[in-house]
């Protein structure tokens, strides 16, 4: 941790999001494609089946960087995102969801997953989600 009280790695996202608002960019799939392409394989073979997952059942979500990370917007409101483990050096990938997602369950409900390894039961699981999500 530096004086700041940042990482390395989350100021880079800072200054990632800094470029993506001046950048005003209208290939935003582009540049999702892109940023997953240039992830190491092991992020990159997840980060490809949920960008599937996520455009098969919610394509109303428009692709975009957010913070330097896939992310999802209904609008201008995130609705989903992940981060690649190698980004933030973690033991896995995570997936996670935003307030504006409809995912309300009770007084309390998971927001967001580590992935280490996609299965197909996880993928079902997901694009679930994602279409609640969105609805």
């Amino acid at each position: 941790m530096s004086a700041e009280g940042f990482t390395e790695d989350e100021r880079q996202a800072i200054k990632d999001r800094a470029k993506e608002l001046r950048s005003g960019s209208k290939d935003t799939e582009g540049e999702v494609i892109a940023n997953i392409a240039e992830m190491p394989k092991a992020d990159r073979d997840i980060a490809e089946r949920l960008h599937a997952v996520i455009m098969k059942n919610a394509p109303e979500l428009k692709p975009k960087l957010w913070y330097g990370s896939p992310a999802y917007a209904r609008g201008k409101e995130i609705v989903c995102f992940f981060q690649a483990a190698s980004k933030y050096d973690t033991r896995y990938l995570t997936f996670g969801f935003n307030d504006s997602a409809n995912l309300d369950d009770g007084s309390m409900w998971p927001t967001a997953f580590g992935i280490a390894k996609l299965t197909a039961a996880d993928e079902k699981t997901i694009g679930a989600l994602v279409r609640k999500a969105v609805r």
